[in-house]
C-alpha cells in the first residue's frame, strides 16, 4: 500500500518564498537566512558546508528549491508551514552525518532546513544528562563535559587470524569501563589488524586487565597512554598527540572524500575460515581504496537496556557490531567501489544475524531497502525498518501516526504511520 503523497511536479518557489517572508517574526527576520538554489558561491559554500560524503557533492537543481538556515523556533515552524501549504517536501539537516545524503538529497522538489545555529548544550553533570540542540556538533558536545574522568588509550598492531577469534570470545565479557575495538584493514596489500582500546581508570590496571582475558596482545605498560577524556576524542579521530583540544570546535567547510559504509550485527563468534574469507574479500578492493572492517564490542551496559526500552533494539545478545568502510578520491571509482562492498556484504552474510539481518541506522545503508522520495510502501519500509529497529518497529509507526499522520516528514528511508498498513 501507498500513502497518498502530494503531485511530484515542482511547485513554484515564489508561493513558498512569499509564505517565508510573510512570517510574522518582527525579532528575528527569516529573509536573511533564506538561500534560493542556484550557482553563486554562497548558496554552494552553504550547500556543501555540512554535506560529509563528496558522493552527494553536487546539488540537484531541478529539485533543490532553497537552504533556510533556521536561527530559531519561529525560522522552523515557517519553513515546516510553507512547505507543507505550497506541497514542498523537507529535508532536515544538523551535522550531516547520512552516510547516505538523505539529509540534504531528493528526487522530488524540496527544501533543506538546516539545523546548525542552533547548537546550545546544557549539561547537567549530578544527573548525568544534557540538553544537546540538533545542531550542535559532538566536538563541540565533548568540550563541554571535558571534566569526565582520566582515560587510557591503547593501539596495538597484531597479525593472525587466531588472536581475532580470541577478541570475539571476551570482548564483550571485559569491564564495563573498558572498550576494546578491533579493527581488520588493507595495508601495503596485506591485513593488518588493529586494537584500539579505551578504560576508565589507569595503565597498570588495564594491562592487567588485557593479559588476563587476552594474553595474546602482549600488552605493555609503554603501549598505553594515559590522558584526559577530552583529549580521548582527539584519539578516536586519529589526530596527532598534542594537537589542541580546540580543533573539536572547528565546523566543516565542504566534503573530503567519497565514501560508503555497511554495518552487521554478530551473535555468534565468527569462524577462523570465515574470517579468512572476509580478510579475502578486502584485499580485493582497488589499491586507491582505504578499506576496513571494524568490530564494534557490545556487552557490558548494553546488555542491561531491554531491546524495547528505546528505539534502538540492539542489546543483550549481540557480541559485536560490524562496519565495513571504503573511501576514494577518483569520482571514476565509484561504481566499483560500490560494487566491491556489496561483495563484502554477500561474503559476511553466513556469520552475521538474519531474519531480519540487522543494521545499525547511524551506518545508514540504502541497499538494505528504500522507498522512493516522495512515495512511502509500507511493505518496502518494513524491511529497512525491521533491520534498523526490529521488534520497535511497530511501536514507532505507531508514534509517528500520532504525530505526523499524514507523512509529511519522510525520506528514502523513512518511519510510515502505522494508519496506512490494513
Amino acid at each position: 500500500m501507498n500513502i497518498s503523497e502530494a503531485a511530484v511536479t515542482k511547485p513554484g518557489i515564489g508561493e513558498f518564498l512569499g509564505c517565508l517572508r510573510s512570517w510574522p517574526s518582527p525579532e528575528s527576520p527569516i529573509t536573511d537566512d533564506i538561500f534560493t538554489a542556484d550557482n553563486t558561491t554562497t548558496f554552494l559554500s552553504s550547500y556543501l558546508a555540512y554535506t560529509k560524503n563528496t558522493r552527494f557533492e553536487s546539488p540537484n537543481y531541478q529539485t533543490l528549491l532553497a537552504i533556510v538556515t533556521a536561527k530559531n523556533l519561529s525560522h522552523i515552524q515557517a519553513t515546516v508551514v510553507c512547505a507543507k501549504s505550497n506541497g514542498v517536501q523537507i529535508r532536515i539537516r544538523s551535522g550531516g552525518h547520512d552516510y547516505e545524503g538523505l539529509s540534504y538529497i531528493s528526487s522530488v522538489p524540496f527544501v533543506i532546513l538546516d539545523l546548525f545555529n542552533l547548537r546550545s548544550i546544557t549539561v547537567d553533570v549530578p544527573s548525568k544528562q544534557a540538553w544537546v540542540e540538533a545542531g550542535a556538533t559532538l566536538g563541540e558536545l565533548y568540550t563541554k563535559i571535558s571534566d569526565a574522568s582520566e582515560t587510557v588509550n591503547k593501539t596495538l598492531e597484531q597479525g593472525g587470524i587466531d588472536v581475532l577469534y580470541k577478541w570475539q570470545l571476551v570482548s564483550s565479557k571485559l569491564l564495563d569501563g573498558l572498550f576494546l575495538r578491533a579493527l581488520s584493514q588493507v595495508v601495503n596489500r596485506t591485513i593488518t589488524v588493529e586494537f584500539y582500546a579505551q578504560f576508565l581508570g589507569r595503565a597498570d590496571e588495564l594491562v592487567a586487565i588485557v593479559n588476563q582475558s587476552l594474553p595474546e596482545l602482549g600488552l605493555k605498560r609503554q603501549d598505553c597512554l594515559e590522558m584526559s577524556w577530552l583529549n580521548t576524542t582527539l584519539f578516536w579521530e586519529d589526530l596527532p598527540v598534542g594537537t589542541p583540544t580546540s580543533v573539536l570546535l572547528d565546523r566543516p567547510s565542504k566534503p573530503e572524500k567519497f565514501f560508503k559504509s555497511k554495518s552487521d550485527y554478530v551473535k555468534k563468534p565468527i569462524p577462523k575460515e570465515g574470517i579468512k574469507k572476509l580478510w579475502e574479500a578486502l584485499l580485493e578492493f582497488n589499491n586507491n581504496n582505504i578499506v576496513y572492517m571494524q568490530w564494534n564490542p557490545y556487552g557490558g551496559v548494553m546488555d542491561t537496556v531491554p531491546a524495547a526500552a528505546t528505539p534502538f533494539p540492539h542489546r543483550k545478545g549481540n557480541l559485536f557490531e560490524v562496519q565495513y568502510y571504503t573511501s576514494w578520491l577518483d569520482a571514476n571509482a565509484t561504481m566499483g567501489s560500490l560494487d566491491m562492498m556489496k561483495k563484502l556484504y554477500e561474503v559476511a552474510e553466513p556469520y552475521v544475524s538474519s531474519n531480519p539481518r540487522e543494521a545499525f541506522l547511524n551506518y545508514r545503508d540504502i541497499d538494505i531497502g528504500s522507498n522512493p522520495s516522495n512515495e512511502t510502501n509500507v511493505e518496502e519500509a518494513e524491511i529497512y525498518g525491521s533491520k534498523y529497529f526490529v521488534g520497535n518497529l511497530k511501536r514507532l509507526m505507531e508514534v509517528k501516526a500520532k504525530y505526523d499522520p499524514e507523512n509529511f516528514f519522510k525520506n528514502e528511508q523513512s518511519i510510515p504511520p502505522a494508519r496506512v498498513k490494513q
